[in-house]
């Protein structure tokens, strides 16, 4: 939800850079655009990396970001090719301590409000399977934005909604990627979900993980696209030995 996507980096140095020519899309700190005005931005800015190339375009989003991806996919799919989608936050409204805690976190005073994001440390992530450096860039990440930036995106999630008859309009080859142990969202029930209504999805689950799956040592995203059979045609032959089902 930070918006700045360098949580990425330990997952571009594990492969992705040898398969993608990877572009991230930014959400400046103090910005509280609605969901349509990020979807416009996102899919203008997605018409400028697709350009005139006939290489394949991938969207991949997490959490927060897997909700505006959704919306982008629904608004303008024939732009992407295929997306990935990690524990989206389209999974909000199925745990209703999360619905009421949400609605204090504009209520936090000030001074105290830095120490939340570190109460909130182990809902986001299953901590023993991170190194230190990524936990400290896990909470920088989650300080870095205002409260009042914070407030308005989580309240942005609240009101997310995206029904099933939607969910069918999409076409494009979708991964999703599921923690088992995510404190924080229902990520398996809601891959559920997406599998049961959108008309091309695949998925793995990781049973031991966090919510933030990502920042996982043990967690490869490039290795579990070829699990999937997921990665792009040119990709494939610099992953030997790739397990396919």
């Amino acid at each position: 939800m930070d918006g700045r996507g360098t949580l990425l980096q330990a997952q571009i140095e594990k492969g992705l850079d040898r398969a993608f020519d990877l572009r991230c899309l930014s959400l400046p700190p103090n910005e509280r655009d609605s969901w349509f005005e990020m979807t416009e931005r996102a899919i203008a800015a997605l018409k400028i990396a697709k350009g005139d190339r006939r290489r394949p375009l991938y969207l991949c989003a997490e959490s927060f970001g897997g909700c505006l991806a959704l919306n982008v996919l629904l608004a303008a799919g024939d732009l992407v090719d295929r997306a990935v989608l990690i524990n989206p936050a389209s999974a909000f409204d199925r745990r209703s301590w999360i619905q009421w805690g949400s609605h204090l976190s504009g209520w936090i005073p000030a001074p105290l409000y830095p120490l939340s994001a570190i109460a909130l440390l182990p809902f986001l992530a299953s901590l023993g399977r991170l190194s230190r450096p990524e936990s400290q860039a896990l909470l920088a990440a989650m300080q870095s934005l205002p409260q009042e930036t914070s407030s308005w995106r989580i309240g942005l999630l609240r009101d997310f909604a995206i029904a099933p008859e939607q969910l069918r309009q999409i076409q494009v080859p979708v991964a999703i990627v599921a923690s088992g142990a995510d404190r924080l969202l229902a990520s398996i029930a809601e891959s559920e979900r997406l599998l049961t209504h959108l008309g091309n999805a695949r998925r793995v689950i990781l049973p031991e993980s966090g919510h933030a799956c990502l920042l996982e040592t043990e967690v490869n995203l490039y290795q579990l696209l070829g699990d999937l059979d997921f990665l792009p045609p040119a990709a494939i032959a610099l992953t030997p030995g790739c397990d396919r089902h």
